[in-house]
């Protein structure tokens, strides 16, 4: 069982990675709003109000999904789709992949109820 954690920078593709994430059998996720730290030391903390000038350009927030997983074939499908989705993980700007390993969980849906 692994937690699947991605950071999408580009809040237009929510819905599309959502559906992405049904297609490959996650059967439930959260989305959190988030905030990079660069955005946040640029317009928060005026010490680095000289980052605002490298962060022209570039979305101040961020959607973190984070789901529950219990198989690799569901996250390795998931990665595709989602790479398909954003145009490209290893493009700079789109977002940010990764799992962490989970050892217990309660509350999830059992298996024989998901998508």
């Amino acid at each position: 069982m692994k937690l699947l954690v991605f950071i999408l920078n580009n809040e237009e593709y929510l819905e599309k990675v959502l559906s992405a994430f049904v297609e490959a059998g996650v059967s439930g996720s959260t989305i959190l709003d988030s905030e990079g730290m660069g955005r946040f030391l640029a317009y928060d903390v005026p010490l680095y109000a000289g980052f605002r000038e490298f962060m022209k350009g570039n979305r101040p927030y961020n959607k973190t999904i984070i789901s529950v997983i219990r198989n690799q074939e569901t996250i390795e499908t998931a990665k595709k789709l989602v790479d398909e989705v954003v145009g490209g993980l290893d493009q700079p700007g789109t977002g940010i992949m990764f799992t962490v390993p989970v050892d217990w969980a309660a509350g999830l849906v059992p298996e024989d109820e998901e998508i």
